[in-house]
């Protein structure tokens, strides 16, 4: 895709807590996953603003390996369970020269030890619901998301570009859905955990509810993204019928706005 305004996103990890492959599951696509195909990573992404990186979510634990020679400035975290921020346990020990800048919801328990030890992360710079920040050209609005905990979604702006990155969460607080309705992303990243009529549906949006959520904010293009095994199996078997400009987030995927 030819870049349009200096915004690129690309899917770091687009895989629910347990990913893909699924631990003792020795079904096709996890030994295909193991032959190198159709990895899922813990869902996180990094954003790039005409050179300015943000990290979204710390979820996996080869920060160092992915980041050695091109580092990001800042992270953003959307909330505290460990399949996000589990990566930030070894990154916190880096060069004791750096501080890097980690945002996220005002989350006082934090997960494990990570705030009462934490190294070279500075995580006191907290972001408040539909408090607009700006990072460098970026415009940043955190909203807030349904889930088991105090989480964040992000909406980044920069010129006339609006992207809007929502996990996790099952269906949007009603707040959060009328301000999208009134900002109208260009893009939006969504949370589409479960195939539908998944009896395990908890936190996390199915497939059914995720294309309800685009059919009512309306953006010119949704990736779906914290797949889970059961919806790519689904996926994979032929179950899923997809509108034209819905499309399913995959590691590695990238695209400029």
């Amino acid at each position: 895709m030819t870049a349009k305004s200096g915004l690129t996103l690309r899917f770091l990890g687009t895989g629910d807590a347990g990913g893909i492959p699924l631990f003792g599951c020795d079904c096709e696509i996890c030994s295909n996953t193991f032959k190198g195909n159709g990895r899922r990573r813990p869902c996180s992404a990094l954003l790039t603003c005409e050179g300015h990186s943000i990290l979204i979510d710390a979820g996996r634990t080869d920060l160092v390996d992915l980041f050695h020679e091109h580092p990001f400035q800042r992270i953003l975290l959307t909330h505290y369970h460990v399949d996000h921020v589990q990566g930030l346990f070894h990154l916190r020990w880096g060069n004791k020269n750096l501080c890097m800048p980690v945002h996220g919801p005002h989350d006082e328990q934090g997960c494990a030890d990570l705030l009462k030890h934490s190294g070279i992360l500075d995580f006191s710079d907290c972001l408040e619901p539909f408090v607009s920040r700006s990072f460098d050209k970026l415009k940043v609005i955190p909203v807030p998301l349904n889930h088991s905990r105090l989480t964040l979604g992000y909406c980044f702006k920069y010129k006339q570009t609006r992207l809007a990155y929502l996990t996790d969460t099952i269906g949007l607080p009603a707040e959060t859905e009328r301000f999208l309705c009134r900002w109208k992303p260009t893009v939006l990243v969504l949370d589409s955990t479960h195939a539908p009529g998944s009896a395990s549906v908890r936190n996390h949006n199915d497939l059914h509810m995720a294309l309800h959520i685009h059919a009512r904010i309306m953006p010119e293009t949704i990736w779906l993204t914290h797949i889970s095994h059961e919806l790519e199996t689904y996926w994979l078997t032929g179950g899923l019928q997809l509108p034209e400009n819905v499309h399913i987030a995959t590691d590695g995927t990238e695209f400029c706005l």
